[in-house]
């Protein structure tokens, strides 16, 4: 049967809205499977939201060496500050010389690969310096008082990122760690880069010593946010399209290979090391086994990929309604610890990253125009414990 040329908008949809739920392609686990862990928290009392003016999409948070913060990207192409003792966010930095049609009420990702989208943040305690890897300059370094970020570098073994995306860094190595989750697609069409099973994603390595990055990881599908162990031992790259945690050993016998850490009910995001132990990960959506063949079936998401009109912003408009927050912490040998998860999707979704600091879950989102922010008090510490 033919497939025909234009559907409807509300069959187009139904189609992104199955997407947002799609489970079993990549044997993605069930809900059941999270939902009967007796460390799942449906919610807390103790949340804060702190609005953004002029944008939204706090994507990565980031402490600088004093503490001070968090500093986080959002989508006009900033870098901004949370001052806790003037309760309000302040211009830190920006990715791109270009700002001229940036900042104000439109829609920021038409312009974000000329403003930059600022995404993954990671400050070099020893010099003071934010490394940033924005989706669209590539890796970025900026010193401690902020302005405009300078180029590091845009591309490894002569193939440019297109999708620079999640960072960590090695303290004692001045190493940094960071992901290019496509070389095909840019980020304002990052569906693509699921439907298409796209393997262009790659894991490098930079050294700020010798200037040199290397790529240590190659093939993957989607390579998110990054995190390194405790002891150094391992990395974590969070696998967006196959909805898994890959460890690459950077010690030990096992050296340079990869292996499988976690499966995961739903898109994961960026991922984080908890100072309690452990790494939290940031859930985008989950997926369901409704309207599998979705992905499983290429013509069909070739089809909607070829629609006239934008399919993004359609489906970006269905992730801001569909769905509900949700945060897994796991422990360093992969075991679910901890699932946080809004229910009500009314205080956080789209989850990106959560950043555990002082006490406190930060939460970001690609989508509210607001971080947010969970304070462990006694109680609800205790059940995370």
């Amino acid at each position: 049967m033919k497939t025909p040329k234009l559907f409807p908008a509300a069959t187009l949809a139904v189609l992104l809205s199955a997407l947002l739920a799609a489970n079993h392609v990549f044997n993605c686990p069930s809900r059941k499977s999270l939902s009967d862990h007796h460390h799942h928290h449906d919610d807390f009392d103790d949340f804060e939201s702190l609005p953004i003016v002029g944008a939204l999409g706090p994507e990565s948070y980031a402490f600088d060496g004093h503490g001070e913060g968090p500093y986080t990207g959002v989508s006009d192409g900033r870098i901004i500050k949370w001052q806790e003792n003037q309760r309000r966010w302040i211009d830190f930095a920006v990715t791109s010389p270009n700002r001229s049609s940036c900042e104000g009420s439109h829609d920021h990702h038409q312009t974000e690969h000329i403003c930059g989208r600022p995404l993954g943040l990671r400050f070099h305690k020893t010099s003071g310096d934010l490394y940033i890897a924005d989706a669209y300059m590539g890796l970025l370094v900026v010193g401690a008082e902020g302005g405009l970020a300078t180029g590091v570098v845009t591309q490894a073994q002569g193939v440019p990122f297109a999708f620079s995306n999640g960072i960590d860094i090695d303290e004692e190595g001045g190493v940094v760690y960071f992901t290019d989750s496509s070389s095909r697609y840019q980020r304002r069409n990052y569906l693509s880069v699921i439907l298409s099973g796209d393997r262009t994603g790659r894991l490098m390595r930079y050294d700020t010593k010798t200037k040199q990055v290397d790529v240590m990881l190659e093939d993957l599908l989607f390579p998110n946010g990054v995190a390194l162990s405790q002891n150094g031992d391992f990395l974590l790259i969070a696998e967006t399209t196959t909805c898994r945690i890959l460890r690459y050993w950077l010690r030990t016998p096992k050296a340079g290979t990869s292996e499988v850490f976690a499966q995961l009910p739903g898109f994961p995001d960026n991922i984080k090391r908890s100072p309690r132990g452990g790494f939290w990960v940031g859930i985008h959506s989950r997926r369901k086994s409704v309207f599998e063949w979705i992905l499983s079936n290429p013509s069909v998401a070739k089809t909607i990929l070829g629609f006239p009109f934008d399919v993004m912003k359609m489906y970006t408009n269905l992730a801001k309604w569909k769905g509900r927050g949700l945060m897994i912490r796991l422990s360093e040998e992969g075991v679910v610890l901890d699932v946080l998860e809004d229910k009500s999707g009314v205080k956080w979704k789209s989850v990106s990253e959560v950043e555990e600091r002082d006490g406190n879950l930060w939460i970001g989102s690609i989508h509210k125009p607001s971080a947010g922010k969970i304070r462990l008090n006694d109680t609800n510490y205790k059940n995370l414990k």
